[in-house]
């Protein structure tokens, strides 16, 4: 696991040059039509994935997204109208059959369809129309960490098909190097997981378009650590949740200068009050978040607010592989899951 987090830069930089002529093509078929609806479907990792997509895409073209439930395919079979509709699926196998049902009923349904995977020759570069590559190579850890940057990626790119706003290639070029400068604070990372090896619950918040991260991080510490981690938008958090909150309780922050920081500061705020232990992942660019955590993971760079998921996300990565190891566990061999996961 820890590997394949430092592979992410080169698999990253691979993938955009791998993938920047087929999105212009892509760029030129939606131009020529333009979706109505986009509709997200995955399960797992890379269903945390598809939730960045859908504030990515609908924040930077106004097209409105929907992340698919794939019991309505598979247990119910229910006939859903996709008509004018773009269709994405993401798997990091390919092989995820609840996500290929649906795949295969969109097509069927009229929709235009899109597959981003890690697997050239798997069931999901049959089914769909438009293919994505993240170029990966073979991930052998259980617990997804290049893949779902790739697929991060892959979702920018596709953006930036639909007219996005956002983020243009010269921004996305960029990513490579700022994943480095995340990774340049490994041992830093190291270093505060041991404080956290006896941690058996936990929250994770995050807003916008970081609110996947705040899924993914807690799903990583779950798959290797065995830590209950709850996940929630800050904004939910203060709907009920808080009053999990005790002293010393944990509850980890993405934390970025942007506009969620202002509901996020508050949340922080009164988390203070409640004596949280609270460790907060930011950037140069947010001053103000040391006064509201009691611990910082800081990246080295200032980053643009729409490029901060990637690279937020590492230290995540690196914080749950090494928590998992000051509890004795393996993170590449966790108990009971695969790494393909077949479901209907």
């Amino acid at each position: 696991m820890i590997e394949e987090i430092r592979q992410q830069p080169t698999v990253l930089a691979k993938t955009l040059a791998g993938e920047r002529r087929h999105i212009a093509r892509f760029k030129q078929l939606m131009e020529q039509q333009p979706p109505r609806l986009i509709v997200l479907v995955a399960r797992g990792t890379s269903d945390n994935a598809a939730l960045f997509g859908r504030y990515l895409i609908e924040i930077t073209t106004g097209i409105p997204v929907s992340l698919a439930a794939p019991s309505i395919a598979t247990l119910y079979e229910a006939p859903v109208n996709y008509r004018d509709a773009l269709v994405i699926a993401i798997s990091q196998s390919g092989e995820s059959t609840d996500t290929n049902m649906v795949l295969e009923q969109a097509r069927r349904g009229g929709a235009v369809t899109v597959g981003i995977t890690n697997e050239p020759a798997s069931k999901m570069t049959e089914i769909a129309e438009h293919v994505f590559l993240v170029r990966a190579g073979r991930e052998k850890s259980v617990a997804a960490t290049k893949t779902y940057t790739g697929q991060m990626l892959m979702l920018y790119l596709l953006a930036y098909a639909l007219g996005g706003r956002g983020a243009s290639l010269d921004d996305l070029e960029r990513l490579p190097e700022l994943v480095e400068g995340a990774l340049s604070i490994e041992q830093e990372v190291a270093d505060l997981a041991g404080r956290y090896r006896f941690m058996r619950h936990a929250v994770v918040v995050g807003r916008g378009l970081n609110y996947a991260n705040a899924f993914e991080f807690g799903l990583k510490m779950m798959e290797t650590c065995y830590v209950v981690a709850e996940r929630f938008s800050a904004a939910d958090f203060m709907h009920g949740p808080i009053a999990l909150v005790e002293p010393d309780f944990p509850v980890f922050a993405f934390a970025p200068s942007d506009v969620t920081w202002p509901s996020l500061g508050d949340t922080l705020s009164q988390l203070q009050e409640l004596r949280a232990e609270i460790v907060a992942i930011a950037d140069p660019s947010n001053r103000d978040v040391a006064a509201r955590a009691t611990r910082v993971i800081r990246l080295p760079k200032r980053l643009k607010s729409t490029l901060t998921p990637i690279p937020y996300i590492v230290p995540a990565q690196l914080f749950a592989a090494t928590l998992a190891k000051e509890k004795g566990l393996d993170p590449d061999r966790p108990r009971t899951i695969r790494k393909v996961t077949l479901t209907l």
